[in-house]
């Protein structure tokens, strides 16, 4: 051999050697899945069994159900007849997409297996079921057929259930209870007989952050999302390793599960592994992160501030925030002073995210669809926000996102008291929202609304279903299992047919998605100084305008003659405090703390225009000429820095054409007005301030002399919430207040609710206006007197204003909040 010749043959061999090595290095990071379809199809035939006995109580669902095909017809005997008809649904759904010669296949093999079942009696269960086997293949064979499968790779994450020791919807989400395990992982091939995974990031380590230089092994992964030109991943990810549950005990204030390394944080890396680079870092928890169009990322986050009013353990309230794509220029998009979960971003480029709406009302009613702009403006309800019985709908719609080619979403209806799993709804905001299901369809009807049905079975048995990624309002890629422990990758469809993609059997799947370039929705104008998109310049101040076009425009009926002559706003606080009811803000349980920042004119034809502050949580109120509250808003809104607020009137119809518009508004006539400050005590709100200088004038006195009166004392005791004798005295039986405890949703008036019932609510419905405006002896209160007497009974009968310094409260002195 010639030195060339040798030369070349070593080349060769080093060559091939190499090219050895690396497929070894791509199969090592690529395994082959091997699905048991059997044990699936088994389960699918037990569960189909158990359905069909049950059909009378499923078929009863009818009229909630998206496709009746899901339920069970009069004609299925058993589990053979239900697939059989599911499946000749599903290909004459996608026929119509197919080349003729695949379309003569399958409809023959149905034939086939219609013709072997037609000759087995109901009672040969062997027989029957070999059959079952086959058609339960050919359904798959068939599905993966689907146009819509167009997509060759799937994302998503492996990661254990949360482990929170009090199971509420919001505990999961931090990172201090996350078990360890899991990771980011593509699926390929996941429509084939030989699906492979790969560990995304089993060779990658941080490149940019605290975590700089390490690996993420050792800890857990929560809600992915991947960018609209496929290339870039986002994730949220704890180092926390806990591997058992932690014991059912009260946690001390001073709680060291909040600590930047058992919090999760935001992460970024290429599909490949590459360029993994932490984006945010610190104590608070930040989670749920979402491409935006303009290349910012949507996230949620406990950076706002405050603690939860429900519950006995530190519960930090986490909103929706926004930042830039390389985890610069962090702000907050939403200053709403509970829980809020989940955004993404529709087909308009509109955010929609969960929110736990609770202000004056139940605790565990509204945890429902709200939309926003990419800059937080505008923040509305999308539906379900005031249902009229809590049993009628479900307590939670979480994880909600945009169906392609349509205006629908489809969302995992939850419950309150428990994690993100459930059964699936199709959500269609254009149905007009009767406080019940009218703009709902369930998706999966065999699996009741978790917590909200069939409480007796408990809440765990219907947390199946989670995560759904919509293809069409009839295919979702979702997290399933049936015994609501080791969730699988399912490709299901609105007929009812559920197929296994990926299951490991040692730790839960979630959160699939194609892993593909996806259509960007419009990048909408950015109007506030808010998460301000690279040569955005917005002027700003501390101060911007609301203007509501007619009051009078509502869903509810005003009482007759009703003139409303002015609004009183109201800022919400936030819970500064760690634990239920302490303190304990009013006889209402878990009530907001409040302030009461002013009022501003109704003009004749209802409209309202003027300057409010801006980041700040606030809600409004509809008085009449004796400054008595006729309505009371049971939400809030805000405004940020550049932002204009305009609202049609007080919960106006979305489906009905308005009453007046803008351009005839006549408080748009003039400059907005300014906020007119009320009388000392309900800013900051202080019932020893507002009501006992009234008490000590005109009524101490005389109580005194009189044993069985009621004590009007205002010298702090030993009351056990700190309350004064006179407030203890007035509050339970002669006040008004909406009672927020769980449960108080369906107690008669004047707790419970979803609306305030407009001229039966605060003062004008307390048994204490009433005495005085009939005349109470020789009692003559003035003007200001009476007004601080009915201010008091519309905030709810509160005592304190501020969750600091009680104490000094107590006595009349002022504390202002610590966190507005």
């Amino acid at each position: 051999m010639g030195r060339k010749q040798g030369c070349y043959w070593i080349f060769c061999q080093l060559g091939i050697a190499l090219l050895i090595s690396i497929g070894s290095i791509a199969y090592a990071a690529e395994e082959i899945v091997a699905l048991n379809l059997k044990t699936e199809w088994q389960n699918q035939f037990s569960e189909l069994k158990r359905q069909i006995d049950n059909r009378d109580a499923l078929n009863r669902l009818a009229h909630q159900t998206f496709n009746c095909e899901s339920l069970i017809d009069p004609g299925d005997r058993d589990p053979v007849d239900v697939v059989v008809r599911r499946t000749c649904a599903l290909l004459d759904d996608i026929k119509g997409n197919l080349k003729q010669d695949i379309v003569v296949e399958f409809q023959q093999r149905i034939e086939e297996i219609i013709a072997a079942k037609s000759q087995i009696d109901i009672s040969q269960s062997l027989q029957r079921y070999a059959v079952y086997l086959d058609i339960c293949q050919l359904r798959r064979d068939i599905a993966f057929q689907n146009p819509l499968l167009d997509f060759d790779k799937l994302l998503f994450i492996k990661r254990h259930r949360s482990v929170a020791p009090d199971e509420h919807m919001c505990d999961q989400f931090y990172g201090c209870f996350a078990c360890a395990g899991g990771g980011l992982f593509e699926l390929r091939n996941p429509f084939s007989d030989k699906p492979s995974l790969r560990d995304i990031l089993r060779d990658s380590q941080v490149e940019r952050g605290r975590l700089a230089g390490k690996c993420l092994a050792q800890g857990s992964f929560l809600s992915p999302d991947l960018s609209y030109d496929g290339r870039s991943i986002l994730f949220a990810y704890t180092e926390n390793n806990l591997m058992a549950k932690p014991k059912n005990e009260p946690f001390p204030e001073n709680d060291d599960r909040w600590t930047n390394g058992r919090s999760y944080h935001l992460f970024k890396v290429d599909v490949d592994g590459s360029n993994l680079e932490q984006l945010t870092d610190g104590t608070c928890n930040d989670f749920d992160p979402c491409w935006l169009p303009s290349g910012r990322i949507a996230f949620i986050s406990e950076r706002r501030g405050g603690f939860l009013r429900c519950g006995f353990r530190p519960c930090p309230v986490y909103t929706l925030h926004s930042m830039n794509a390389d985890g610069r220029d962090i702000v907050p998009l939403s200053f709403h002073e509970t829980h809020e979960w989940h955004p993404s971003v529709n087909h308009d480029g509109m955010i929609v995210y969960t929110r736990w709406d609770y202000v004056d009302r139940d605790t565990n009613v509204a945890h429902h669809p709200w939309i926003t702009t990419p800059d937080g403006r505008d923040a509305r309800a999308l539906q379900g926000n005031y249902p009229t019985q809590r049993q009628l709908r479900p307590w939670m719609e979480m994880d909600i996102r945009a169906i392609p080619g349509s205006h629908k979403y489809v969302a995992t209806s939850a419950p309150h008291h428990g994690q993100a799993y459930g059964s699936l709804v199709i959500c269609d905001p254009t149905v007009n929202d009767d406080g019940a299901m009218a703009p709902l369809k369930r998706l999966t009807p065999e699996i009741p609304f978790p917590e909200a049905e069939y409480k007796k079975q408990g809440i765990r048995p219907n947390e199946v279903y989670a995560t759904a990624w919509p293809l069409s309002e009839d295919y979702h890629l979702c997290a399933y299992d049936p015994q609501a422990e080791n969730y699988g990758v399912y490709l299901i469809d609105s007929f009812g047919n559920r197929i296994l993609l990926y299951r490991d059997e040692s730790i839960p799947c979630l959160s699939p998605m194609p892993l593909m370039v996806r259509t960007k929705p419009p990048v909408l104008p950015h109007k506030t100084s808010v998460g301000k998109p690279d040569g955005v310049l917005v002027q700003a101040s501390n101060s911007e305008t609301i203007h509501v076009v007619n009051v009078y425009d509502s869903q509810f009926e005003w009482p007759e003659a009703t003139r409303i002559t002015d609004l009183r706003i109201i800022q919400v606080l936030p819970k500064t405090t760690p634990t239920n009811n302490v303190p304990r803000i009013g006889v209402a349980s878990q009530t907001n703390a409040r302030a009461v920042l002013g009022t501003v004119p109704v003009e004749k034809d209802g409209s309202v225009y003027f300057k409010a502050p801006v980041n700040k949580p606030i809600y409004f109120q509809a008085l009449n000429k004796d400054g008595l509250a006729i309505q009371s808003m049971r939400s809030l809104t805000y405004v940020h820095k550049g932002e204009t607020l305009s609202c049609q009137g007080c919960h106006e119809s979305r489906y009905a054409a308005p009453q007046n518009s803008s351009l005839t508004s006549l408080a748009l006539r003039r400059a907005p007005s300014i906020i007119k400050a009320e009388v000392d005590g309900s800013n900051p709100f202080n019932y020893p301030r507002l009501v006992q200088s009234v008490l000590d004038k005109n009524c101490v006195d005389c109580h005194a002399k009189h044993e069985k009166a009621p004590n009007l004392s205002g010298v702090p005791g030993d009351d056990k919430d700190g309350y004064t004798p006179s407030y203890r005295s007035l509050a339970e039986k002669y006040g008004f207040y909406f009672n927020v405890s769980n449960g108080s949703f369906n107690d008669p008036h004047p707790i419970g609710g979803a609306r305030t019932v407009a001229g039966q609510f605060g003062a004008q419905a307390s048994k204490l206006y009433q005495m005085l405006k009939a005349g109470h002896h020789d009692v003559q209160l003035s003007k200001e007197d009476m007004h601080r007497i009915t201010l008091w009974l519309d905030c709810n009968s509160d005592f304190y204003g501020s969750y600091e310094n009680t104490l000094a409260q107590s006595r009349g002195e002022v504390v202002f909040p610590i966190l507005e």
